[in-house]
């Protein structure tokens, strides 16, 4: 399998848009992935905090088949209102599920934690989910690090902003054959970053001098037998949650995007540690254009890969903001 670091263009998949949208002052953002045409879209929510749109229409069971948009967003909950721009730019151009007496753009989406980060007063709204849809229909680059969904994304935050990290949207690509999968992650997490490849620490929790990374998950384990720890639920506990999309022209149904989107999860799994703990809301979709044929398990080998990759790179173009420090500065 044969892959390109290097490969974060979107231009690759017919019909698929993708924009972002911050303030960067703020430090908060949106980043969208457009399929006019409908896309196959299944997605698989782990961690015991998440934040979601439109999520149970992707069951197999039910009547929909192909979605409009993803929109992954900053601003925990509130950020869940950045759709409604999407939706809004959508139905301007007519594109949504037909229901007689016009168009139902279907987006669904997922926001993390990011209000500790900038200005948690100022969250994606439907201002910025509109003008995510304009810049990916501009055509422009995609950036990483500090835009769109990781904007104001942390890692490392077992004890308080001081000793965390900044994180940041990664985007990673992979062909083999005719077969094509990009993942776009914000990375936001409890836990430490770990490269995909050789387990070695990126980035995380920082010692008490802040020059090196300790292990988040030994930190955790220590306060086992504590009354409040990590996962106390208390006013101070670390709220994080990583969210990302797969794209792919493989074509798949909404059982198998599924299936591909419960696989992908193990990127997560690979390369932040811990991973879905009880204050994330890990969440990955996969959306597939359907022109090629592919094994579901085989997608699900490429799709993870492609996620823990998008992951690594997320801290690795990260910048220092708000007083988190980046691993270009460590």
């Amino acid at each position: 399998m044969s892959d390109n670091i290097e490969a974060a263009h979107v231009t690759d998949f017919e019909g698929v848009f993708v924009g972002n949208a911050q303030d960067e002052a703020a430090l908060t953002g949106c980043t969208v992935i457009l399929c006019p045409q409908g896309a196959i879209c299944g997605a698989d929510i782990r961690g015991g905090a998440p934040a979601t749109r439109e999520t149970d229409l992707l069951e197999p069971v039910n009547m929909v088949e192909k979605i409009h948009a993803v929109i992954l967003s900053g601003g925990s909950a509130y950020g869940l209102d950045a759709a409604g721009g999407v939706m809004r730019f959508l139905e301007e151009k007519g594109i949504g599920f037909d229901v007689g007496v016009g168009v139902v753009p279907i987006v669904c989406g997922a926001s993390l934690f990011d209000l500790a980060c900038g200005n948690g007063k100022i969250r994606p709204d439907a201002t910025m989910g509109y003008a995510a849809c304009k810049a990916a229909f501009a055509d422009e680059d995609l950036e990483e690090g500090n835009v769109g969904a990781g904007c104001g994304a942390t890692v490392g935050k077992l004890f308080g902003p001081s000793r965390a990290m900044k994180g940041g949207l990664g985007i990673y690509s992979i062909k083999t054959g005719d077969i094509k999968v990009l993942a776009i992650v914000a990375v936001n997490a409890l836990g430490d970053i770990r490269d995909h490849d050789d387990a070695k620490p990126l980035a995380g929790l920082l010692s008490e001098d802040g020059k090196t990374l300790i292990s988040t998950e030994a930190a955790i384990v220590s306060m086992a037998s504590d009354s409040v720890n990590a996962f106390s639920g208390d006013s101070n506990s670390p709220t994080n949650t990583t969210i990302g999309c797969v794209i792919t022209n493989a074509a798949l149904t909404k059982a198998q995007a599924k299936k591909v989107a419960q696989i992908a999860q193990n990127g997560i799994a690979r390369t932040i540690f811990p991973a879905h703990t009880p204050n994330d809301g890990d969440t990955i979709f996969v959306m597939s254009t359907g022109e090629v044929s592919a094994d579901t398990g085989a997608m699900g080998i490429i799709a993870c890969k492609a996620v823990g990759k998008a992951i690594n790179r997320g801290v690795l173009k990260a910048k220092s903001a708000g007083g988190y420090k980046a691993l270009c500065d460590l």
